[in-house]
């Protein structure tokens, strides 16, 4: 094997190859260079010794199959080289002409770029057809995924030969064509676009940004933090070829504050400075800066209200859980429900929570008890007179939600914090329908409630300081993460969820690749714990489908549309799990 370019990438691709027993012509530019891919390499390598992953002497077998060297005419008799150089279709193409000319007739000719064409960097040699992407991810001793690039004339042997090479180095691969992005980072990229651009309006901090994500959809890093990891120069140039390449769908123009970031050389970890501040340029350590939000429960508490009784009102599944979370948290709750029948069912379905906490060791008896305790049950709202929270959970009916706010209006005591629990209506909507829109918050808990980590504090135009301040305190005293955005279609976590997801229907659509290797794209390539095919089966294909029709009117921005393929599938009523089909049939299962 050979590998052209020794930098972060090229020297864990180096690692892939030596470790599974290939011999390896690993070649730079200069001397220099050349010395600092071997001591990356054998940083790797140390420290997968000291963590037990690897043994001293497979370590300097590994080490010995290497053969470092300057300069392109070292790979003259090597069967695959792979150039892992900087995302510049001049100087690939100006290597390729080189390794053209340099390698033997018959070795196939690899690139590692994650976002050029393959196609353009192919029609630099003579033999195009022996041509092929081979896209690693980082760092690549450790991502299980490679993406396989085939162009429009590259041989099936060649494909098929290292379709066999990413099996023997113990990777999964996805074949795909090539096209802009190919399918993770196509999929990835204008999500973390589209956060950086949430960020640059001040819609949020750039900690709840990426709190959100992470504690509402389960992802291993938020994605301003992301972006620091890989670098803004190099996501940036992804997103302008991507955009140059990919139709100029606007939402893969890089955002301003991207350039502008660029431009200043705050480039992320590697500079020391992102949207983060580092300890040193090349640490993954955050240290506080100017931005950085005061720490500590009084900075949460100052100005709230104090809040000892909550009223929570609806029978479903999310307001059961509701009313679990402040029982075990230690307030005084009344639920109100629409008649007797249904006070019983939510009763008996928060006790049934509660047991199974008790027989997972995670809840005491006496503390089962003592929630069961605070609960008072209700089938009337007037006995939220004298409560100080309410907290709203029936069904997402805009005009269901404002005939029950004008009723609380009427009803609750004067400095009452009423809280909606809706993930896609406005808030707004529902705060004017009181004489006391001030007072008027949006509370987005995830589902199921009692686990899931995360609230969004939705602030209105109209919402005072005071209730605001109040929300955050009891979100703490709930042992949750409260994000505050305003109030603005799909909050944080559904306007960057589901344009990602409507994304993939969208290159499903285009039978650009299938469900299952768009999924494992997203999952072994950028560490998503389901992919966008499991995930809309779960949520359900109906309620994916009304979230981006919101934020699609919301925003009018044309690639929100909600793509044809997932509008027929709800049609025919494959709905996802729920209804037995949906991307995939969960019949058979």
């Amino acid at each position: 094997m050979g590998v052209v370019g020794l930098g972060t990438m090229g020297a864990g691709i180096v690692e892939v190859f030596a470790r599974n027993g290939l011999d390896v012509t690993a070649v730079e530019i200069s001397e220099a260079a050349l010395e600092r891919g071997r001591v990356t390499l054998t940083g790797s390598t140390d420290r997968a010794v000291a963590k037990g992953k690897l043994a001293e002497a497979e370590r300097d077998a590994l080490l010995a199959r290497v053969d470092f060297r300057v300069g392109l005419d070292a790979l003259h008799d090597v069967d695959l080289v792979i150039e892992a150089v900087p995302e510049h279709l001049d100087l690939k193409q100006r290597i390729f002409a080189e390794l053209d000319r340099v390698c033997k007739p018959e070795a196939i000719l690899a690139t590692n770029t994650s976002s050029l064409s393959v196609t353009e960097i192919s029609v630099a040699t003579s033999r195009p057809n022996q041509v092929i992407g081979i896209h690693f991810f980082n760092p690549a001793p450790v991502m299980k995924l490679v993406e396989v690039v085939r162009t429009v004339v590259t041989s099936a042997d060649v494909v098929a030969d290292v379709e066999a090479l990413c099996e023997r180095l113990g990777k999964v691969d996805v074949t795909i064509s090539d096209r802009a992005g190919f399918i993770a980072n196509a999929l990835l990229f204008g999500y973390l676009n589209h956060a950086v651009g949430m960020f640059e309006a001040r819609y949020a901090t750039r900690e709840d940004i990426d709190a959100a994500m992470k504690l509402g959809c389960g992802l291993p890093m938020g994605p301003l933090a992301l972006m620091d990891l890989i670098g803004l120069d190099t996501a940036y140039e992804i997103l302008d070829t991507m955009y140059r390449r990919g139709g100029r769908d606007r939402r893969h123009a890089p955002a301003p504050l991207l350039k502008q970031m660029v431009t200043a050389g705050l480039l992320g970890r590697k500079s020391g400075r992102g949207f983060y501040t580092y300890e040193r340029p090349g640490s993954p350590k955050v240290v506080p800066d100017e931005y950085t939000p005061p720490a500590g429960d009084a900075a949460l508490a100052d100005g709230a209200r104090a809040i000892a009784k909550v009223g929570v009102v609806g029978s479903g599944t999310m307001a059961t859980g509701i009313i679990e979370v402040f029982a075990k948290a230690g307030y005084e709750v009344i639920s109100v429900t629409r008649g007797a029948e249904k006070s019983a069912k939510v009763c008996e379905a928060v006790k049934t929570s509660l047991n199974k906490g008790v027989v997972r060791g995670k809840l005491s008896e006496t503390d089962r008890d003592a929630a069961l305790g605070r609960i008072t049950w209700s089938a009337t709202l007037d006995h939220l007179a004298d409560v100080d929270l309410v907290v709203e959970a029936v069904i997402e009916e805009l005009s269901i939600k404002k005939a029950l706010f004008a009723s609380l209006d009427e009803i609750c005591k004067p400095g009452v914090v009423l809280a909606t629990t809706t993930s896609s209506l406005p808030v707004i909507d529902v705060a004017m329908a009181t004489q006391r829109p001030a007072d008027v918050i949006g509370l987005h808990f995830f589902n199921p409630a009692p686990i899931m980590p995360l609230v969004e504090i939705v602030r209105t135009i109209r919402t005072s300081a005071e209730t605001s301040a109040t929300a955050r305190a009891v979100c703490a005293t709930l042992g949750k993460t409260g994000v505050v955005c305003g109030d603005r279609s799909g909050f944080i976590v559904n306007a960057l969820l589901f344009p990602y997801l409507n994304d993939a229907v969208r290159m499903l659509e285009a039978s650009y690749s299938t469900a299952d290797d768009i999924d494992y794209a997203m999952k072994l390539g950028c560490g998503y714990p389901m992919g966008p095919f499991e995930l809309l089966d779960v949520v359900g294909l109906d309620v994916s489908l009304a979230i981006q029709r919101e934020l699609y009117l919301e925003l009018r921005e044309p690639g929100f549309a909600p793509a044809p393929l997932l509008e027929h599938l709800v049609t025919a009523g494959y709905l996802g799990r729920k209804s037995g089909r949906g991307f995939r049939d969960h019949t058979r299962r």
